[in-house]
């Protein structure tokens, strides 16, 4: 499980460094793809199988589910760390995200996202006000 926020930096070559903390559930290789919201996911590569396996059931009438796996496959990028931990970002995907120099990576439960951290500041500020009343539609009934 993904957790916290960071804040690393995208180096001249396009390169970002993992935090320590998510680089051994990354360490046998990741897929970095378009997220919603103008963000990149990165997904451990068992777990983006996982996720990509539930496209199987699309038929390829569906022209929605054609133009998600144009979009979702077309942007992926298989990547491995390095020794540092640093992983490079496609040119497509820094576009895609609007990714400069100041980036913030959060996790988010079976994936790490990539933000811009304006774009992050933005999205946070405007999400959290909010954020206490999705409980009841996101959550099922609980004792919480």
């Amino acid at each position: 499980m993904f957790l916290g926020t960071h804040t690393p930096r995208l180096d001249e070559k396009g390169r970002i460094f993992l935090p320590a903390k998510f680089r051994e559930e990354l360490s046998e290789g990741l897929v970095v793809t378009r997220g919603q919201e103008r963000c990149l996911y990165v997904w451990p590569s068992a777990e983006f199988r996982r996720f990509t396996e539930q496209l199987r059931e699309t038929p390829v009438t569906n022209r929605r589910g054609r133009d998600f796996m144009r979009m979702l496959f077309a942007g992926a990028s298989a990547e491995s760390a390095d020794k540092q931990g640093r992983i490079t970002l496609p040119p497509l995907l820094r576009d895609y995200a609007g990714l400069h120099r100041e980036c913030v990576v959060i996790g988010a439960y079976s994936r790490v996202e990539i933000w811009d951290a304006e774009a992050w500041n933005t999205y946070s500020a405007e999400q959290e006000a909010a954020f206490s009343d999705w409980s009841e539609e996101v959550l099922p009934a609980s004792e919480f």
